[in-house]
């Protein structure tokens, strides 16, 4: 009978935090046997790149603003809970495109992203809808309040089903499903702006605000094509370099300075643009529908005026072996 051999811990076991390993999906995740296990804790884990880590800094700052958001509305404390809103979704813009640029990308990331944006996109922006009006109107308020954070749960989880969809046409890339989160919250919140910008409280009937938070909720989980605009910006002309510098710091001076004027006047405009993005994507996927018939024709025609081969009297056998032959025939990314 052999004897027990005593396990070996290295300091990787020992300490008191578990190793951080970003793409963990990918090594493999747990293992049943204990041998597995303690083979596991004795490999040496490869030291986690700085880049890796600053979006994913970046990514809990704007989480920190969210909840802040939170923490500033219960305090009735408005103007400074949406500029909460607005500094995170700038961060949310930010930590996708540095994680790209510095090579950092993750599944780790892009989980915890998820989570910071249904609390900064999602709750937050409810929250301060209740807290500022929709709580005059109890329990249907608070409703209309947890329908649009579900809303933006529904509408992240969505996105990141989607993105691995195969089928999806490269053009599509452009488009988002449905309004995106971030977008959904700086939207939602236009009640708010008006009222900053003088507008009586009186002259925004909050049965209408309830109206709006649920279009803008529905708006999320729709199916309607808005455009994303992520392949916009990702190269500049040389001789446009110093005008965008400009466009860049005239768009946050006169964001700090008006900020409300700005918000609403941008909100607007997001709007109205939805049906231009509907527009597009019908168009893009009408000339792809002509492309792929027009293909087909050509392909048919050729076939039909090749030379067509001589019917064959024996009866194929069928089986297994006819079976496998038809399954070899099948495109490579069905197998």
């Amino acid at each position: 009978m052999a004897e027990p051999v005593a396990p070996v811990y290295s300091s990787a076991a020992m300490s008191l935090f578990p190793p951080f390993d970003p793409d963990r999906d990918r090594h493999g995740s747990r293992f049943r046997d204990v041998r597995f296990r303690e083979a596991r804790f004795r490999r040496n884990f490869r030291s986690i790149p700085v880049r890796t880590l600053v979006p994913n800094v970046v990514t809990l700052l704007s989480l920190c603003a969210g909840l802040t958001a939170i923490r500033l509305a219960a305090e009735l404390r408005f103007e400074l809970a949406l500029a909460a809103i607005v500094f995170a979704a700038v961060l949310d813009g930010v930590d996708g495109r540095l994680a790209r640029m510095l090579k950092g990308t993750s599944r780790f990331g892009a989980e915890l992203d998820s989570l910071a944006d249904f609390v900064n996109f999602g709750v937050a922006p409810a929250l301060i809808l209740w807290f500022w009006a929709l709580s005059d109107y109890k329990n249907v308020g608070w409703i209309v309040a947890i329908v649009f954070a579900i809303c933006a749960g529904l509408r992240l989880a969505r996105f990141n089903v989607m993105i691995d969809d195969p089928n999806r046409p490269a053009w599509a890339g452009n488009f988002f499903t449905g309004i995106p989160a971030p977008a959904g919250a700086i939207v939602v919140l236009l009640p708010i702006y008006l009222q900053f910008l003088g507008v009586a409280k009186y002259l925004i009937p909050i049965p209408l605000v309830l109206v709006y938070t649920l279009a803008i909720g529905l708006l999320m989980i729709s199916k309607l094509p808005v455009f994303s605009g992520k392949k916009l910006g990702t190269r500049v002309a040389p001789e446009m370099v110093l005008p965008a510098f400009l466009i860049a710091v005239l768009f946050f001076a006169l964001l700090v300075s008006f900020p409300w004027e700005v918000l609403t006047i941008g909100t607007l405009i997001y709007l109205g643009c939805l049906p231009l993005g509907w527009k597009a994507y019908r168009r893009l996927a009408r000339e792809d529908a002509e492309r792929a018939t027009t293909a087909g024709a050509t392909a048919g025609s050729a076939a039909v005026s090749g030379a067509a081969p001589a019917p064959s009297t024996e009866t194929a056998p069928s089986g297994p072996s006819t079976a496998a032959a038809s399954r070899d025939d099948r495109p490579s990314r069905l197998n």
